[in-house]
């Protein structure tokens, strides 16, 4: 994929290449992110987001491809040439400087006049709450406080896009869920456009414009939280998203069409969909107490306002997962029926690529009567 200049977009990706000996650690990254976005690099560990994320840096050099950041191209440009503030995992806070002193080194390093180097540091502390903890040391300060100081040193090089490596991962569940609130304002607030890495789908979700999914090095889907969770684009999407993700079941030839295998009288798709894989995410799953597919309670988890079931369809081996509202004390061996959505998702069995949305012959309407089965 290539593509000409466009100053209209923050960033542009063209078939961006880096090879660590043998090992193809990006292999052919394409995208591009308009001003102003909050765009997300997700995957699981491995997947080259933190290669992808150094190489739009520059602590990285491309093996191939063009990176074009606000309409330059920087392919070849030492970091201090992009454009561009970055915030570390590790925060990468210097221990025997003040809190103040973090925040502006990168200022006094390049020779900001003492005037603007002040002027700067009070509106970044001001920004993320720290003006009154600018004498004291890192080792002084939380996790949380650690962190504003990073984000105030990248606030203060007032550069337009800014580039997060997992900043997150070293808080606690609920302070994680507070500076996300807090980067997702300042984000806006600020109007950068932001790249941020992550292997937690929340934060992607729940913060993101855009979501880059990666996976072996390259992009698996790139599309809005709400396209990429409703849409899917492959299998690996599909199971990669949601909690608990789509459940996937392999569809089988049957009288009439295509079936699962312990449930053939219930045709669900074209007899040229057997073969392929059925996807269907549990929270759109209802439980019946008289139609639906036949189905087996296997195992419950219960995650306080609901609960997960495991259902084993018919007599096989092939599990969907049901999410329920509260307490569903489903003992082990439970017959149930399962009532599925009006739009399922087929997946190509060679490739993994999405085929289509398709009309189930189960489909039936969410009602009062839902899930009646676990009261």
């Amino acid at each position: 994929m290539s593509f000409a200049s466009h100053p209209d977009d923050a960033i542009r990706l063209a078939d961006v290449r880096k090879q660590f000996g043998d090992t193809a650690a990006l292999a052919g990254v394409s995208l591009k992110a308009k001003p102003g976005s909050f765009v997300v690099l997700l995957g699981p560990s491995g997947c080259g987001k933190s290669t992808l994320l150094r190489v739009l840096a520059g602590l990285e050099q491309a093996t191939s491809g063009t990176i074009e950041l606000s309409g330059r191209d920087v392919s070849r440009l030492p970091p201090a040439q992009r454009g561009i503030s970055m915030v570390f995992q590790s925060y990468a806070l210097f221990p025997h400087l003040s809190v103040a002193e973090n925040i502006v080194f990168g200022l006094k390093a390049r020779g900001v006049p003492a005037a603007d180097r002040a002027a700067r540091l009070k509106d970044a502390a001001a920004l993320v709450g720290l003006g009154h903890l600018l004498e004291r040391r890192p080792s002084q300060l939380s996790g949380g406080q650690q962190q504003r100081v990073a984000l105030a040193r990248a606030i203060v090089a007032q550069a337009p896009i800014c580039l997060m490596d997992e900043p997150l991962s070293n808080l606690d569940a609920k302070l994680r869920n507070e500076m996300r609130r807090e980067i997702r304002a300042l984000q806006q607030r600020l109007k950068l456009t932001m790249v941020y890495v992550t292997h937690d789908q929340a934060e992607a979700m729940s913060m993101a414009d855009q979501v880059v999914l990666m996976r072996d090095g390259h992009v698996e889907q790139d599309a809005s939280p709400a396209e990429l969770y409703a849409r899917p684009a492959t299998r690996f999407a599909a199971t990669f998203i949601g909690t608990p993700p789509m459940s996937l079941v392999r569809l089988t030839a049957g009288e009439g069409g295509a079936v699962l295998e312990g449930a053939p009288g219930h045709v669900l798709a074209p007899a040229q969909a057997a073969g392929q894989w059925l996807g269907v995410r549990p929270e759109e799953i209802v439980l019946s107490d008289a139609e639906g597919l036949p189905a087996g309670i296997a195992g419950a988890e219960f995650l306080g306002g609901e609960t997960v079931l495991s259902c084993v369809i018919g007599t096989g081996t092939q599990v969907l997962q049901v999410r329920v509202p509260g307490l569903c004390a489903l003992p082990v061996g439970t017959p149930v029926r399962l009532r599925l959505p009006q739009t399922l998702h087929l997946f190509d069995d060679a490739t993994g690529r999405r085929i289509e949305d398709f009309p189930s012959n189960l489909a039936s309407p969410f009602s009062s009567k839902d899930n009646a089965t676990c009261r």
